[in-house]
């Protein structure tokens, strides 16, 4: 940092140039709707990026590199680095400008913008200062509308609950373009194919010496269009065709043909396809919200392309709509839905390496997927995993071992929700797509070989572009099996409830998945700009055990001798769990940023089940966690483990707490930096006897509740992110333990280190 830092800032600017050294916006008169961030986005030239409070990293590292271009070394630099930003007076002017016509824009029409640079030339920097005076904003006092057409005036004021400019708001110019497209939607999702925004205009009238204006909305009668000659006045259009094309070639097929076979469903859909009838036509019939002899619906040609992309089987989508003119005096359009096949089928290969708290391993998985197997665009797919990992440390007397997993599991997908006596509208709107999936994964540790079986029957769907996302498993059934188990491992285990959930058990629950974002699809370099605020909610819940306990009891089942029931022979679990997350990221600028994310859960055992099975426990510490602490070794509560064994056992609850906050900053190249402060905890429902201190109260959790901070170095390649952390103990509530390492950290004690990938949250 010494070195980057003392490098000189204008070593590469040119003799009789100066550097832009600093850029600010100064609003002399503030106003609710204007901040200096915002207007930021305006300028036409800024200086370099600044991080750590004010150091230019990328432009300092570039700065590293010689003069000597034909250097491979100086050519890397420079292309990692970022060069510096040379003073340009012309697009000083053209900031100033841009600056007063967006705040005209926004209603502050009468505002002032001037602007002074500082250049010195001894140091060869310039400084250049923008003095905005808003002015008092015009502000919109009535609106009125002007439109001839009674049928355009009905479906236009029909929408009014959508309006986004009302009477008293700012005279925006922005939202007015809003409000444009906002009824341009309107109209073409009701027969109008052929309306654009522009047929929409607006009168804003103001009095003298006032900036009360009354806003007219007029709407245009069409223009001459070469393509649409008989387009003189606003009327509707009329779905004639719909054509699905399946294997389209560009190069071989035109309008007069489009394969050897065709079909044409109930629907009056026409599908087109080779003899090979690759795609069911039944399955695209699924997919169309297009209907002949509708009226032309722009958000129908939308949906039609969603419900198309979840089929597996397609490459490539485009549907083009063909007006046709008036036949028999209506308006109509022909829509053809041009479909290219994917490869069928695919294999992959996965190899990663593991570093498990120091123990080193390895993974390999083959994954076989078939895209059509039953040409609806069904997928089955077949995974196989082998992993290996070195274990070492005191495990109970069984000293440098290893964990050995074989895993195979075996899925079925079909792009439709797949229930009986559901109406065929209902399944249509949500989109479902249905999995059954079958597993088997066998697990062998020094302490117990675990056998796990099971299959699944979920139900999953997307809304607004993927932005909201839920997954309903109405059926999940494992069964987990310890058939080889060391003696001393069990008789180090005094409680005999968690002694329980390492013995044979089955779970069959049932579970709600929700994920919601606000976070744009395109990325920062797509949209030319950068999202300020992004959240996403993630939340889960399920229960199990509560219809085998229903059919215990209906079917006079015995308890065992000591008060369960069984299914299958096998003792079966009763809980309720539920855990949320919500993360919260906001954007400086494209290159800094500050995230926050809180997270809780709970688990509650009940009926046939006296704590939870040991998989469906929550753990704390670790990469994602409070990272002052290796994963699985906080927790429960204020308990304090003394060998790796109890880490292993004990360290896990029933309820969890978890609180993050963290800057983000590309410093330059791939590199990123992070700074971060992380609390949370898990606790216990019940006081157990052998994780003293664990269980959760009112009057002290606060207390139990751990804190660390830390700082990570990230290589963001795009595609992955690279992560290495370092947190140390800031608060430690175990006992027995240095309570507050912050006032007296040791670095070997309260140091741990974390490698992953991706962001934590």
């Amino acid at each position: 940092m010494a070195v980057l830092s003392s490098c000189s800032s204008t070593k590469h600017v040119p003799q009789g140039k100066l550097l832009l050294d600093k850029v600010k916006i100064k609003v002399n008169d503030s106003h609710s709707q204007v901040e200096n961030n915002q207007l930021t986005n305006y300028l036409r030239q800024l200086p370099n990026h600044r991080v750590l409070g004010g150091l230019k990293l990328q432009l300092a590292f570039y700065n590293l590199s010689g003069r000597d271009s034909t250097k491979w070394l100086n050519r890397w630099i420079q292309r990692v680095g970022t060069p510096p930003v040379i003073y340009d007076s012309a697009l000083t002017v053209a900031g100033a400008e841009q600056l007063h016509m967006a705040l005209s824009n926004r209603g502050f029409m009468k505002n002032k913008v001037t602007y002074t640079v500082d250049a010195d030339s001894v140091k060869r920097k310039a400084r250049v200062e923008y003095d905005v005076t808003l002015g008092e904003p015009y502000y919109i006092r009535s609106i009125g509308y002007d439109i001839p057409d009674p049928d355009l005036h009905e479906l236009i004021l029909a929408d009014s609950a959508h309006f986004n400019v009302h009477e008293g708001d700012l005279l925006d110019f922005n939202h007015l373009d809003e409000w444009r497209q906002s009824i341009t939607d309107h109209l073409r999702n009701n027969g109008y194919y052929a309306f654009n925004k522009e047929y929409i205009t607006f009168l804003a009238d103001t009095a003298a010496n006032s900036h009360a204006v009354d806003l007219t909305l007029y709407s245009r009668d069409p223009y001459h269009n070469d393509r649409l000659p008989y387009y003189t006045e606003h009327e509707p259009f009329y779905v004639r065709n719909v054509t699905y094309v399946t294997d389209y070639d560009p190069v071989l097929m035109h309008d007069g043909y489009w394969g050897e076979d065709t079909v044409t469903l109930k629907s009056g859909v026409r599908v087109f396809q080779s003899h090979d009838y690759l795609l069911r036509p039944g399955a695209l019939d699924e997919c169309n919200y297009i209907v002949p002899g509708s009226l032309y619906n722009a958000d129908a040609i939308t949906r039609t392309y969603r419900a198309l992309s979840r089929l597996n089987a397609l490459k490539q989508i485009n549907i083009d709509v063909r007006p046709l003119g008036k036949i028999d005096g209506v308006l109509m359009v022909d829509a053809f839905v041009l479909l290219q096949l994917d490869n069928s089928q695919s294999v992959s290969v996965s190899l990663e390496g593991t570093n498990t708290e120091g123990d080193l391993g390895f993974g390999v998985g083959v994954d076989y997927r078939h895209r059509n197997i039953f040409r609806g665009s069904e997928t089955f797919n077949v995974k196989g995993r082998v992993s290996y990992e070195s274990l070492s440390g005191n495990l109970g007397g069984l000293i440098n071992d290893n964990y050995s997993e074989y895993s195979v599991e075996t899925g079925l997908t079909f792009p439709k929700f797949m229930f009986p006596f559901l109406r065929p509208s209902f399944k249509n709107k949500i989109q479902a797509s249905t999995a059954f999936t079958v597993n088997f994964d066998y697990q062998a540790r020094p302490e117990y070989t675990r056998v796990i079986a099971g299959g699944a029957w979920r139900y999953q769907w997307t809304e607004r572009s993927r932005r909201l996302a839920h997954t309903i498993t109405l059926f999940d059934l494992s069964v987990i099996s310890v058939p080889k188990f060391k003696e001393e491992f069990f008789d180090k285990i005094a409680n005999p409830l968690l002694r329980d959930s390492y013995k044979d058990h089955l779970i069959m629950r049932t579970g709600y998945n929700f994920y919601r974002t606000n976070k744009a699809e395109m990325s920062v370099q797509q949209m030319g700009r950068f999202q300020r605020d992004v959240f996403t909610i993630r939340a889960n819940a399920e229960t199990a055990g509560n219809l085998l306990y229903g059919l215990s009891h209906l079917t006079g089942q015995k308890a065992s001798q000591d008060g369960s029931y069984k299914a299958l022979g096998i003792r079966y679990s009763q809980y309720f769990k539920a855990d949320a997350d919500y993360s919260f990221t906001h954007y400086f600028d494209n290159r800094q940023s500050v995230a926050f994310h809180v997270g809780a859960g709970v688990a509650v055992p009940y009926g046939n089940s006296d704590v939870l099975p040991f998989e469906k426990r929550f753990y704390s510490g670790g990469a994602n966690s409070v990272r002052g602490w290796g994963v699985r070794t906080l927790g429960p509560g204020s308990y304090n483990s003394n060998n790796e064994l109890s880490n292993f056992i004990y360290q896990c609850g029933d309820i969890r707490f978890d609180i993050n906050l963290e800057y983000r900053a590309k410093l330059f190249w791939v590199v990123e930096l992070g700074l971060f402060i992380d609390a949370g905890n898990i606790w216990t429902i019940r006081d157990y006897e052998d994780q003293p201190g664990g269980v959760f109260k009112f009057n002290r959790f606060y207390e139990q509740i751990a804190g660390a901070y830390g700082a990570g170095i990230r290589l963001d390649f795009k595609y992955f992110l690279v992560r290495v952390d370092m947190g140390m103990k800031a608060h430690n509530p175990a006992s027995g333990q240095e309570h507050w390492p912050l006032i007296h950290p040791k670095f070997k004690r309260d140091s741990e280190f974390h490698f992953s990938v991706g962001y934590p949250f």
